[in-house]
């Protein structure tokens, strides 16, 4: 047994990620019914209304929250101590801030930033503050993990929207997607905060080898000083992953560990257009940033439903046994 804490902070806001209307389609989750709609018949075992809600609330609970059970389980056996798991707005009509955390005894501490932009969670100057107090600690270990930013037409005239979203749309081939779906501002907001401005771009569809794994990412081993990348050798097929661009100060504050191959025969995207056939996966803090570690990928780094399981296992334990350096 290793004697790490590990915290899980889920930063969606679930009474406004359930409110949302379903006669609006963008820059939400889906309901369960939805998810058995266009699935069928996956997940038919939650079909009766009388044991599972058929709204978002139902897709939160028997899908999303789901996905991440199997890495608490691994992190409670390798550690020998139970998993804090947390959400900001649990629904109950209490906000609990990043800052309201008990962070004195954990050293991992897993920011899952699967929050809708829409919500607008933004990580206020007191969080911040808990954060850049964590990595002031040496030993302690954060990862911010937002997922995709897919249908972003900001910078699209209102002529171009559509097209630019048919086109993310048809790159990552999944229906259960809408047009616009952006999840991260927390993440954003709270990197931002700590002086490593990162975003989380696009949805972007991984690679896969012929017998339908995930194919195996580029990792800097040299620059895995905390040794999180031993044995792990993929990571998952989620088929909307996020590119983790860096701007500003975040280039010089932090490394790429690790890359992953992008199909090359999905459609067309613009990334993809200049040669670029690999995302920025997995970001680290260079020595000397924080007394701690950051560490920047994405949310499904967690989750145990999209392939590449058995590598993943090994990166959860990676990180929850990890020793401690100077």
């Amino acid at each position: 047994m290793v004697n790490h804490k590990v915290a899980v902070y889920y930063t969606w806001d679930r009474t406004d990620e359930i409110e949302a209307p379903l006669g609006i389609i963008d820059n939400r989750f889906p309901s369960l019914f939805e998810t058995r709609r266009i699935l069928f018949p996956h997940y038919e075992e939650l079909a009766d209304p009388d044991r599972f809600d058929q709204g978002i609330a139902g897709f939160m609970d028997q899908i999303l929250k789901r996905n991440f059970v199997e890495f608490v389980e691994t992190a409670t056996e390798v550690t020998g101590t139970g998993v804090e798991q947390v959400e900001r707005g649990d629904g109950s009509g209490t906000i609990r801030r990043l800052s309201d955390l008990p962070l004195d005894d954990v050293d991992t501490l897993i920011v899952i930033s699967f929050d809708s932009i829409r919500s607008g969670q933004h990580a206020g100057a007191d969080e911040i503050a808990a954060a850049r107090s964590f990595l002031d600690k040496p030993g302690n270990l954060m990862f911010v993990c937002p997922h995709h930013d897919i249908g972003d037409v900001d910078d699209a005239s209102p002529a171009d929207r559509t097209e630019v979203q048919t086109e993310h749309f048809l790159h990552h081939g999944d229906r259960t997607i809408p047009p616009q779906q952006r999840f991260g501002g927390f993440a954003r907001t709270l990197l931002a905060g700590l002086g490593t401005p990162i975003e989380n771009r696009f949805g972007l569809h991984p690679a896969a080898l012929p017998d339908g794994s995930p194919a195996p990412i580029v990792a800097e081993h040299q620059l895995d000083r905390l040794g999180l990348l031993s044995r792990v050798e993929t990571f998952n097929l989620h088929p909307h992953l996020p590119h983790m661009e860096r701007f500003g100060e975040a280039i010089d504050k932090m490394s790429v560990l690790a890359r992953q191959p992008i199909d090359p025969n999905a459609p067309s995207h613009p990334f993809t257009r200049d040669g670029r056939f690999t995302l920025d996966a997995l970001l680290q803090s260079k020595r000397g940033v924080f007394k701690g570690d950051l560490l920047v990928g994405d949310a499904t780094l967690w989750s145990s439903t999209a392939g590449g399981l058995e590598s993943l296992r090994r990166l959860w334990t990676n990180v929850v046994s990890r020793g401690r350096h100077s």
